[in-house]
């Protein structure tokens, strides 16, 4: 797992799950400008067997979550990724790339059709040049024709593993109804949440985005299920490693393009 966080220790930033992490035990390390789980007492190797049995709790509130809207919002994003958007019903989600003007690729994103607007969710050692990106390409429009929210507020986890979906069935049983890579916005016990089902680890399992007060709140009320176990950064790398699944800055990044990435 690379570390791309050259940051002093006392610039790193704190997720909202932090004293959750300290109170589980974690081990933290500097990622991405952040001081993030890598390890729990469980051990990388016990926490990643866990999410491929049962299932396990990310924190991925260092990942940037985008908000764009407006008559050209779809067009913007288009003229900058390699996939088609347009065609994308409210509910469905789309892995995409950012590229730049030789045909690199400057992050690897999720993009989701909200119905009124896009929600993208970016790399986090990439979120800043994101948006700055995406201004830059938008400088010009009007409210009426762009607008983009960077969305600081909001905390993200992943619910992931073969028993994620009955668990978070326990909690908004309308969840049940949602198909891989369909999301939507839902209430687990009055916590509002954007909830799609994808992930970075080859299971099925869902990403929660929620307002970053109410973040505590869900993972402890997840981690009462007995088959939730929270899980670092590093079986997250295992897994995906094992899923075969890119990590930009190492298996891709802006010497590669779509096509070689085999990205659509």
């Amino acid at each position: 797992m690379i570390n791309n966080n050259t940051d002093k220790p006392s610039q790193l930033k704190k997720t909202p799950l932090y004293d959750l992490h300290c109170e589980q035990g974690a081990r933290m390390v500097p990622f991405a400008g952040y001081e993030m789980p890598v390890s729990y007492p469980l051990g990388i190797k016990q926490e990643h067997l866990h999410c491929r049995t049962q299932a396990g709790l990310f924190d991925i509130s260092h990942m940037g979550q985008i908000r764009l809207q407006g008559k050209q919002a779809v067009s913007v994003l288009e003229s900058l990724i390699p996939s088609k958007i347009s065609d994308l019903q409210t509910g469905q989600q789309k892995y995409s790339v950012l590229s730049n003007d030789r045909g690199g690729i400057l992050d690897d994103i999720m993009v989701t059709n909200m119905g009124d607007h896009l929600l993208l969710v970016v790399n986090a050692a990439c979120k800043h040049e994101d948006v700055e990106y995406l201004q830059s390409v938008a400088r010009g429009m009007n409210n009426e024709d762009f607008q983009l929210e960077f969305l600081q507020d909001k905390a993200l986890m992943a619910l992931q593993g073969p028993a994620a979906a009955s668990v978070l069935e326990e909690y908004s049983p309308e969840t049940g109804r949602l198909h891989f890579m369909q999301g939507g916005a839902f209430n687990i016990q009055d916590i509002p949440c954007v909830i799609n089902r994808c992930g970075y680890t080859g299971e099925d399992g869902f990403e929660i985005s929620t307002p970053a007060e109410n973040a505590e709140k869900l993972a402890r009320l997840l981690l009462k299920n007995d088959k939730v176990r929270m899980i670092g950064l590093g079986a997250r790398d295992t897994l995906r490693l094992e899923a075969g699944l890119c990590l930009y800055g190492h298996d891709i990044g802006m010497e590669t393009s779509p096509v070689e990435a085999a990205i659509e």
